[in-house]
């Protein structure tokens, strides 16, 4: 009777308090925020893995504060499996420039392919938030044993670099050789997220090899435009490097400031610039036009428009330029989605009273040994409204993004 009465007066404390309110779920909006993100890259040494991080420059309250990590089933998973603090993470903390890096080791025996990490300095809230950095734990970032650095030996932190640029292959062993084969560039934009299998057609599967190379894996390089897969040895790990011409991801030629308008323009009209005596002036006469000839609005819409070209291009890139990518496309003409969401192999991207609707993007992820991070959108009839919504907005000298 005791425990009766007990589990009664629970009941009914519970009821009185009300519906119990799930806990929100994560929102992983600001790792689509240039200059807000932390970058990660790994290095698999012997049995451990070296985690470098890169964040927006904030060292000084940093120092006063430990650095978290947490090991996750998944994203999306309420509780972390373990977590730990880095020692001495910031004594480690090294300012460079706008930006601080560190490194760190974890034994592999904690670390899980399909798992998924969250690191950041402050209090267990901050290492369980989707302001953190994650890491989702693949055999690639597990088992590489490479990373790409700068000139000067700095961790490079992204998968691209510009033809001719300098840089390195820093080999945990060293004198290994390295292999590198080259692929073409691909220059095929995403189709609209309401496209059918039947008008996106018939996409290539494979890539013809243009050339190979053998260097030393410790010798800085420059190699020419195209889509590279670097491997250490014959059967060693690899890593997939684009290399891209002019100063990518700014945007410097006629061509590519004309390419990212097949998005919110017809192909007559693209080539109506391409073939214009002065193209870059005739891109200007296209936005001033579109600006019903008010030449400040016209250069906020040029602002916007190619900020956000070379913003999905430092987000996205990996096997094409970011903003030739599913993610890339939505980006650049709706802008940085309000929230974002991940579970299990979904990513969906969130706009709140967009044109007074709410549209939720799914993505699904296509990982390939170039971009292992790749996701592809779900397309859907129902998306045909919003997006020519989006279009309209920019072609009437509106800026496309939510509430507008």
């Amino acid at each position: 009777m005791r425990n009766l009465a007990s589990l009664l007066l629970l009941f009914l404390t519970l009821l009185a308090a009300g519906p119990l309110q799930a806990a929100p779920r994560r929102d992983f909006a600001n790792q689509y925020q240039p200059g807000r993100t932390v970058e990660v890259d790994t290095r698999r040494e012997g049995d451990s893995l070296r985690v470098y991080l890169q964040f927006p420059n904030r060292s000084a309250q940093r120092r006063q504060v430990p650095l978290r990590v947490m090991g996750w089933i998944d994203f999306d998973a309420r509780r972390p499996l373990w977590q730990d603090t880095v020692r001495g993470a910031a004594r480690r903390l090294r300012t460079d420039g706008d930006v601080d890096r560190l490194s760190f080791t974890l034994p592999l025996t904690r670390l899980v392919s399909g798992h998924a990490l969250s690191i950041a300095f402050g209090e267990a809230e901050d290492a369980m938030s989707g302001d953190a950095a994650w890491l989702r734990l693949t055999p690639e970032n597990l088992n590489r044993s490479f990373i790409f650095i700068d000139s000067l030996s700095r961790p490079l932190m992204r998968r691209y670099v510009r033809a001719q640029e300098v840089f390195g292959v820093a080999a945990y062993a060293p004198g290994q050789a390295l292999n590198a084969y080259r692929y073409p560039l691909s220059s095929l934009a995403a189709a609209p997220p309401m496209a059918t299998s039947s008008t996106l057609g018939e996409q290539p599967r494979t890539l013809g090899l243009q050339d190979s190379a053998r260097f030393n894996a410790d010798q800085l390089l420059r190699l020419p435009a195209g889509l590279y897969l670097l491997r250490l040895g014959n059967r060693g790990p690899s890593q997939g490097l684009l290399v891209e011409e002019n100063n990518f991801p700014q945007l410097t030629s006629a061509d590519e400031l004309i390419a990212p308008l097949i998005y919110v323009s017809t192909s007559e009209e693209r080539q109506k610039l391409f073939d214009a005596p002065d193209p870059k002036k005739a891109v200007d006469y296209l936005w001033l036009g579109v600006a019903s000839d008010d030449q400040n609005k016209a250069r906020q819409l040029i602002r916007m428009f190619y900020s956000r070209v070379i913003a999905a291009s430092q987000l996205f890139s990996a096997h094409k330029a970011g903003w030739l990518t599913d993610r890339g496309m939505l980006y650049q003409v709706l802008g940085a989605p309000e929230t974002v969401y991940r579970s299990g192999n979904e990513e969906r991207w969130v706009y709140r009273g967009y044109q007074t609707l709410n549209a939720t993007f799914v993505f699904r992820a296509k990982p390939s040994i170039f971009a292992p991070d790749n996701y592809e959108l779900v397309r859907r009839p129902e998306h045909e409204f919003l997006w020519y919504a989006a279009v309209e907005l920019w072609r009437k000298g509106l800026i496309a993004q939510p509430g507008r």
